[in-house]
């Protein structure tokens, strides 16, 4: 784990309330793997602010975060231009699992759930299935990014202006029937999650899911990212930057 502050040499608007950063950091993205966060301290804030990290790039030492401007600090964090520097603290948590010996893989992103899911495609290449899900048309991101890494992509949305109408469960279900993955990775809302889990329960498919959650320390020393798990031995809470974001569907309790 590391804390700098870290030039920004990228910035570009995805969408009107959609910011991608390309951030200088040779030590963070060496240390990096897919589905870590960073803590990214938002001008004019105490609280840092948990970020996914959508792209590794080892080679030339970058780090690409992108995300929606939610609230206050996420709106302070959006107003840094190029050239300035970021002060972030990373990698954190639990990424998911890259295995060579997957031969079929789908992952699925749910709105700005979808950026983590990047640096996993690259890794899986041809052998992923992508499945994202958005509002409409207007909101939907990465999709070149996607195909660049060598994945199937299949969208969906809400009203049916881009790609497949309806929810990423459904084509979830499709896939499956087409051919059965050897593992399943989400990352969305909760409601999302669920139905994924549900899903993979029935079919016995591995799943892993990255939860998103308001959090202070990034660091498990606080209560403010508390997730209920059952790892077979009763409830008991964890917390997702600590235990997760990644965490195996079948000890999440959604």
């Amino acid at each position: 784990m590391f804390q700098n502050k870290y030039e920004i040499i990228k910035k570009k608007m995805l969408s009107y309330d959609i910011v991608d950063f390309t951030v200088k950091s040779k030590e963070i993205s060496n240390a990096a793997t897919a589905g870590q966060f960073v803590h990214i301290s938002a001008p004019g804030f105490f609280l840092r602010r948990p970020i996914s990290i959508c792209e590794i790039g080892k080679a030339d030492g970058t780090l690409r975060i992108v995300f929606q401007i939610r609230g206050k600090g996420t709106d302070s964090l959006s107003k840094l231009n190029e050239g300035e520097k970021m002060d972030i603290l990373g990698p954190l948590g639990h990424g998911f699992t890259t295995n060579d010996r997957l031969n079929s893989v789908i992952l699925i992103g749910g709105g700005i759930g979808t950026p983590p899911m990047l640096e996993l495609a690259k890794f899986y290449g041809d052998k992923a299935r992508v499945i994202t899900g958005f509002k409409t048309k207007e909101l939907s991101i990465l999709s070149g990014d996607f195909k660049y890494a060598g994945a199937q992509l299949f969208e969906c949305t809400d009203d049916g202006s881009l790609g497949r109408k309806g929810f990423v469960t459904e084509e979830l279900r499709e896939q499956i029937q087409i051919k059965k993955p050897d593992m399943v990775f989400a990352c969305g809302p909760v409601v999302m999650l669920k139905g994924v889990k549900q899903i993979c329960e029935e079919h016995g498919i591995l799943c892993e899911i990255s939860l998103e959650e308001r959090m202070a320390c990034g660091v498990g020393a606080c209560l403010g990212c508390a997730v209920k798990l059952d790892k077979g031995e009763g409830e008991f809470y964890g917390h997702v930057c600590k235990d997760g974001p990644v965490f195996s569907s079948k000890e999440v309790v959604l």
